[in-house]
């Protein structure tokens, strides 16, 4: 086993959580469902905050635009690596990490706000805006604490809903068939990365350092137990005619602080392709889209179990596989 089985169950539990937290922010962006002029079901979108527009792309050919993006993005931190640009890298996060709380919390945050204002009398003031201007102020907050006063619980509670902000963003613009091959590519990708190249374990131990991880973060403590061996006597030790008795041989506890990661991409991808399913015609029901996140878990938690310790894994070919075990169950309702 990877880690031991209650960081394991903490791991897959986190996991899982911010699956469904994702799929219910991708929800609450979606404004109707409604039947083109060629007869082809599709779906509307409700508009980001802060006029944040998503890519305006063929959303047949978005997984090119994604990879292509994925590959950028490895490059530039494998840069900041090669120099150590820790601050550098620290606020290309936070940027990330606001624009992506900010999306996420908006459909939560806003109705209470725009409930509150009008009882503050402010709404005259500020109008349809200052909703989003608090929001942002939130989701600021937040971000400033997850990257310069980081702590486990802000930066995996924060982790739950960015995703779900990255989902809202780029799910209205992949396809179905897009979904699938970015799914295989991505897993390719990964395996090559992690395996052969490594330049993925280098990310990730950069990431692991500077305390800024873009993913779940699980710190614990490995106990080492060295027990003296089972054939060797304690004996007395002739001291001329005395008897000295030898010196006796303690139980050695080594504690080892460990942590147990899960990439933001392997997060995100999963998400993206629930959230592909969930809006794509014919529309299923919330809860059997459910099945996805479920067999991705599971998966999860397999590699976790017979994955060995102190080695690096590619999850996404594994939580892939989940993804396409959950899609074959969504067809049978």
């Amino acid at each position: 086993m990877k880690h031991n089985l209650k960081v394991t169950l903490i791991l897959v539990v986190v996991f899982l959580i911010s699956q469904i937290m994702g799929l219910a922010i991708i929800s609450q962006y979606v404004d109707k469902r409604v039947v083109g002029d060629d007869g082809v079901e599709k779906t509307l979108y409700k508009e980001l905050p802060m006029n944040i527009e998503r890519p305006q792309i063929d959303a047949s050919k978005s997984y090119i635009y994604i990879i292509g993006a994925v590959i950028v993005g490895t490059v530039l931190a494998l840069v900041l690596i090669r120099f150590r640009s820790i601050r550098v890298w620290k606020t290309w996060f936070f940027l990330s990490v606001l624009l992506c709380l900010t999306i996420a919390l908006k459909p939560f945050i806003g109705r209470f706000v725009t409930w509150l204002l009008p009882v503050m009398s402010l709404k005259l003031v500020l109008g349809f805006r200052g909703t989003d201007l608090f929001v942002l102020l939130i989701a600021g907050i937040l971000a400033a604490f997850k990257i310069f006063r980081p702590s486990v619980y802000m930066s995996n509670i924060t982790e739950i809903f960015i995703y779900g902000g990255l989902s809202a963003i780029f799910v209205p613009i992949i396809d179905l068939k897009s979904a699938f091959i970015l799914l295989v590519v991505i897993s390719a990708y990964d395996m090559v990365a992690v395996w052969w190249s490594k330049h993925m374990v280098k990310l990730a131990t950069f990431q692991r350092d500077s305390k800024v991880f873009a993913g779940l973060t699980i710190p614990y403590s490995k106990v080492s137990v060295t027990k003296p061996a089972a054939t060797m006597k304690i004996r007395a030790v002739k001291k001329g005619k005395k008897k000295v008795p030898a010196p006796k041989r303690e139980i050695v506890e080594t504690r080892t602080e460990r942590t147990a990661i899960l990439g933001g991409g392997d997060i995100g991808f999963p998400m993206f392709f629930a959230g592909v399913v969930l809006n794509s015609a014919p529309f299923p029901h919330f809860f059997v889209v459910m099945l996805i996140p479920l067999c991705v878990a599971a998966a999860l938690f397999l590699l976790l179990t017979f994955g060995k310790q102190d080695r690096f894994y590619p999850a996404m070919p594994f939580l892939t596989a989940g993804c396409i075990v959950g899609y074959l169950l969504t067809m049978l309702f």
